[in-house]
Order: structure tokens, then sequence, then C-alpha cells
């Protein structure tokens, strides 16, 4: 696979173009194995987070009859799992309402109820990406440098073209070196063409890679937008001008706007989801890097604190390795 490059004399801009059609979507027969495999690489990539939680909470429930003391320990556990000072006072709260109302007595069964609660509190996060309705679909990718915005585009791209979609990447961090670079070395691999610019306006690259998209009937455009800090504000005033202009474009997009978010910083990913929202209006979040941390629970916390919706979620380096967020699937590989 090679890629080539052209300059629109009227714009400036570059488009790496694909030189091959787009991987046809997977056979039906194979979603079963690929179902499979992802549960056991969720299970592999929740282990930290697992065996903090887990271990703990063997030492909270092999203890026998439910008292003080072990919802005690029970508040340590949670909040030691970075699910927040909200999050943990909820679902004691749910957990002993059970306990009580079921005359539950022993910590096995208490333990089935902090399962349920915990897959109700976070079950409001699980939306699907619906991309229906509008074509190209626009997604505006924001976060701030590190959390693997510009390699969850790839991903996504990735991820899409197996539902059968065309693709097309605009290069639109323009204030990180080599960030240009490192999406259409994405493009490259996954074949999809990437609009870029030699620097210049973050804004114009949205704009001309939108209408590209227009004029090639591709169904989706991911955006990439230059990693910033909530407290840069003027950063955070382009980013809003990228989304001003791309209205431009498509008055009625973006139609998604997501916030990646690295899983290792825990708490603080609750300050950027708030900042990010106020200035944006965010539509979905991407959490990255559950397999190198422990502080998983921060879903929880997104969900009782903050909750817009948790459209994917990482836990490795494999292209394949970033998934629709699932309640289920990530309750139960925390507690399995």
């Amino acid at each position: 696979m090679f890629s080539f490059f052209k300059k629109k004399t009227d714009t400036d801009h570059e488009v790496s173009a694909p030189t091959e059609a787009a991987p046809a979507p997977a056979q039906a027969d194979t979603a079963p194995e690929a179902a499979s495999s992802w549960t056991a690489r969720l299970k592999s990539g929740l282990a930290k987070t697992r065996d903090r939680l887990g271990k703990n909470l063997a030492g909270v429930f092999g203890g026998g009859k439910i008292d003080e003391d072990l919802y005690e320990e029970l508040e340590t556990v949670l909040l030691t799992a970075d699910m927040g000072v909200d999050a943990t006072e909820h679902l004691l709260r749910e957990v002993r309402e059970r306990v009580s109302l079921r005359g539950l007595k022993d910590g096995s069964e208490l333990k089935e109820a902090l399962r349920t609660v915990l897959y109700e509190l976070i079950r409001p996060l699980e939306v699907p990406l619906d991309i229906s309705g509008h074509k190209p679909y626009v997604i505006m990718m924001a976060g701030v440098n590190g959390a693997g915005k510009t390699t969850s585009i790839g991903k996504l791209a990735k991820y899409f073209q197996s539902q059968g979609k065309s693709v097309l990447l605009a290069a639109g961090d323009t204030f990180r070196a080599a960030a240009r670079e490192q999406l259409q070395e994405w493009g490259e691999r996954n074949n999809v063409a990437v609009i870029a610019q030699q620097g210049g306006d973050a804004a114009a690259v949205c704009f001309d890679a939108i209408n590209a998209a227009k004029a090639r009937g591709i169904d989706i455009v991911l955006a990439d937008t230059a990693g910033r800090l909530p407290t840069q504000l003027h950063l955070m005033e382009e980013i809003r001008k990228v989304k001003r202009v791309v209205q431009k474009a498509i008055p009625d997009a973006p139609h998604e706007i997501v916030l990646v978010l690295d899983a290792n910083i825990g708490q603080n990913a609750l300050n950027q989801v708030k900042a990010f929202d106020d200035a944006l209006g965010l539509t979905g979040l991407i959490l990255t890097k559950l397999d190198g941390t422990a502080r998983g629970g921060i879903i929880a916390a997104i969900a009782k604190q903050h909750p817009v919706p948790l459209r994917f979620i990482g836990v490795g380096e494999s292209v394949d390795d970033l998934r629709p967020f699932s309640a289920q699937d990530y309750t139960d590989a925390l507690f399995d």
C-alpha cells in the first residue's frame, strides 16, 4: 500500500488519497468470534482496575455478615477505584436500600447488589452513535495532548470502515508538531484520504475537508483539532471557531462533538468534561488507555456527575481495541 500527495493550488492544502477501496464489512459468521475476542480483550484491559477493586472487595465481602464496618470498608474500596465521592455515596445508598428491602444477610449477596447498582448507574452512558440521517456525518474530535485523540481517530476510521462506511480525515491539529504526519500515517494504514495543510488555520482545514467529503460522497468526516488544556483560553476560543466554521460548511454540523479522555488522569477527567462541554456542547466521550490504569472507576464518577454519553472505550494499542461502550460488558469485566 502506498499514498501520494498533491497540492491544491487554490487553497494550498494537501490531500492524501487512498489507492484502493475501503475494506468490506465483516462477515456475519465472524460476529460471535469477534464478540468473544473483544470480551477477552476487555477483561484483560480492565485487569488493573479489576485487581484493585476485586481483591479489595474480596476482603470486604469475605467477612460474612453485613454491618457498618463492612459499609465503611466498601466505601474505601470504591473511592480508591476512583469512583469519586458522589458516585460512591450513591452506590452505598442504593446498596443499603437493597439490603434493607430484600433482607440480604451476607457479603456475597451484597456483592451482587453492588454489581447491579453499578450497572444501573453507568447504563445511561451507553448510547450507541447513530450516524444515519446525515451525509457526510461530521465528527469533531477534541481533547488535551497525550489523551490519545489522534490515535483514536485512526481507530475510529478502521471501525467505521468495518461497518461499510467511507471515511475522510481532516488534519485540523495544526498546533502540535507532527500531528499532521501522525494522522496521515493513520490514513495510509487504513487507506483513507486525509485533508491536511502545511501549518495555517485549523478551521480552514476542517472546512475544506467537509466540502471535499460532500463532493466525493463520503459518509463520515473525522475532524482532528489541536490538543489543549481547558485553562488555555486562547486555544479554547480557537476550537470554538472551528465549530463555527464547520457550521458554515454544513449548518447542522458538527453532528457529533467527542472529547477524548485518558483514563490515567482519574478524577481530573471530570474537570475536562465540564470545561469542554461548556465550550462546545459535548455529545460524546471516548475513554482511552483503560488497560494502563487501575482507575477504571472513573466511568461511575462521570455517570454521576456529568453524564455525557460514553461512545467508545479503548483497552489496548491494537487498531481493534477501541469499541462501543457496553455497560453490561464493563460491569461483567470488573466483577467476573
